[in-house]
């Protein structure tokens, strides 16, 4: 027999229902936020792009052996982005190449906040000597320079997309932990955690079930605002050269032109495009997570 509320709902349409609410009552706080839906707008049309990039310009676009014009030809109706020092067509290889960069810099952001959100929710709960080991090892990573531990594990590791992700991802989630850390101290001193453990809660429950969706709003705040960073630093990573050097990605596109001395040369169309999609993109995001951030915690501060 299903129990019903005094709504006539059952406990599970009645949590639906709420959640509907909440996700609704959230859009439209978002949607007050101008430069939060221009960096809304941005991603879905970079998201679309990437998404349906080989109805556009085909996986061959790569191909050194196949290209289709001159190397270093400049802007043109044949080719509007002109093209690389192979001759491929640098339209196809800019729009190829955000699929790379929006794919690592999204796993890498998971992996960073996943690992930041596991440090900083236990060394809240369970506070002692394990607190102090994890915030001094988190402490030490916070005074490292990110980009030379990044780099590091990028050279003694294969290179491959994989070692790009967690590189970037086990090197930038200090932060994280140290936010997710902080809330979670104060989520622990609220009242019902003290009756959750009177009534004989565990320290699993109380994470899960208390804890954690209390400091999720950071958390997913937190992400959007690390997902840019990890974008600048996947290109960063290709341009030094220790990126994938068998995919197509806007840090590589920077690379190869380095390599090509469209620098010194003044070829301005194999360096520009790539770099402003890299821009765009992570100005996007971190609209975006401010929006969000002034949303789900609008004591933050953050100015509209």
């Amino acid at each position: 027999m299903t129990t019903t509320t005094g709504t006539g709902l059952s406990p599970r349409a009645l949590a639906r229902q709420r959640r509907r609410a909440s996700v609704a009552r959230f859009w439209r706080q978002y949607r007050a936020e101008r430069a939060g839906l221009y960096g809304l707008t941005a991603l879905v049309l970079c998201a679309l792009l990437a998404l349906f990039a080989p109805l556009f310009v085909g996986s061959d676009v790569s191909s050194v052996t196949d290209a289709p014009g001159r190397p270093m030809q400049s802007p043109s109706t044949e080719f509007p982005l002109g093209t690389d020092q192979f001759g491929r067509d640098l339209l196809g290889l800019v729009v190829w190449g955000s699929r790379v960069s929006l794919l690592v810099g999204l796993l890498a952001a998971v992996l960073s906040v996943a690992i930041g959100t596991l440090i900083g929710v236990t060394a809240g709960h369970f506070k002692g000597w394990y607190a102090t080991v994890m915030m001094r090892i988190t402490d030490w990573f916070l005074v490292m320079p990110t980009l030379v531990l990044a780099i590091a594990l990028a050279t003694v590791m294969s290179r491959s997309l994989t070692t790009t992700v967690v590189a970037i991802g086990v090197t930038t989630w200090p932060t994280t932990a140290r936010l997710v850390r902080a809330q979670t101290l104060a989520v622990e001193t609220r009242p019902y955690i003290e009756r959750a453990k009177a009534l004989g809660g565990g320290h699993w429950h109380i994470m899960s079930r208390h804890v954690l969706p209390n400091v999720m709003p950071l958390v997913l705040a937190q992400t959007t605002l690390i997902i840019s960073s990890a974008i600048l630093a996947e290109a960063t990573l290709a341009f030094l050269g220790l990126g994938d050097p068998t995919v197509v990605s806007w840090g590589g596109l920077l690379q190869d032109a380095r390599e090509a001395g469209a620098v010194s040369a003044g070829d301005w169309w194999y360096l520009v495009p790539p770099g402003i999609a890299i821009a765009v993109v992570a100005l996007a995001f971190t609209l975006c997570g401010r929006a969000v951030e002034s949303v789900l915690n609008p004591r933050l501060g953050v100015s509209r």
